[in-house]
């Protein structure tokens, strides 16, 4: 005889009573299970962006404006090249490199041909436009609107000679290694990009 006939053979010889008060020990029992469940509130993601080219802003910025339209609390930290995206004028002007580029249909050796960052850089920006696939400003105001923050490393700005009047308002600047390092331990995802 099986465990489950053993207990459907002792439900069946429980009196109405009794199984009412059964039930109400497991709703009682049920409901201290839930109360013990602590709410740590909406998951955690952190971006580490550290490239500032056309194809690599997206990413980044596609994941994090996803995330926060999920309710996450989002923070994007950009380091060395990633500054770019969050520049004024620099995020205006990214390109795509053809060279290296293991996806791209063409050999190296014409990658690297003067012209063809700028063939490349075309072609992209034509297939965004078709797509219909937002800007890289666009999907920055969105993600702002939705509560991302989006973090400019100090010592890069610093070693770069960034003028941190020329980043998009509202990127947080003055962050370091430190902070980003406790955001990311903090968070429930972390990603390198």
């Amino acid at each position: 005889m099986s465990a489950d006939t053993d207990a459907n053979a002792d439900v069946e010889n429980l009196s109405e009573a009794e199984l009412r008060e059964q039930v109400a020990e497991l709703q009682d029992r049920l409901a201290d299970l839930e109360s013990s469940v602590e709410d740590d509130g909406p998951k955690r993601m952190s971006i580490i962006a550290t490239k500032g080219t056309l194809d690599m802003a997206y990413p980044p910025l596609i994941l994090a404006s996803t995330a926060a339209a999920f309710g996450w609390d989002v923070t994007v930290f950009h380091t060395f090249w990633g500054l770019d995206i969050l520049h004024e004028e620099k995020s205006e002007e990214l390109k795509l490199s053809a060279v290296g580029n293991p996806s791209m249909p063409l050999p190296n050796i014409v990658a690297t041909l003067p012209f063809m960052d700028s063939v490349a850089t075309s072609m992209m920006q034509r297939q965004i436009d078709e797509n219909n696939v937002s800007t890289i400003g666009e999907l920055i105001e969105t993600s702002m609107d939705l509560g991302v923050e989006f973090q400019a490393c100090q010592m890069t700005i610093e070693l770069m000679d960034y003028d941190e009047e020329k980043f998009i308002d509202g990127v947080v600047t003055g962050v370091g290694a430190a902070t980003a390092l406790q955001d990311m331990a903090d968070a429930d995802i972390q990603l390198l990009v």
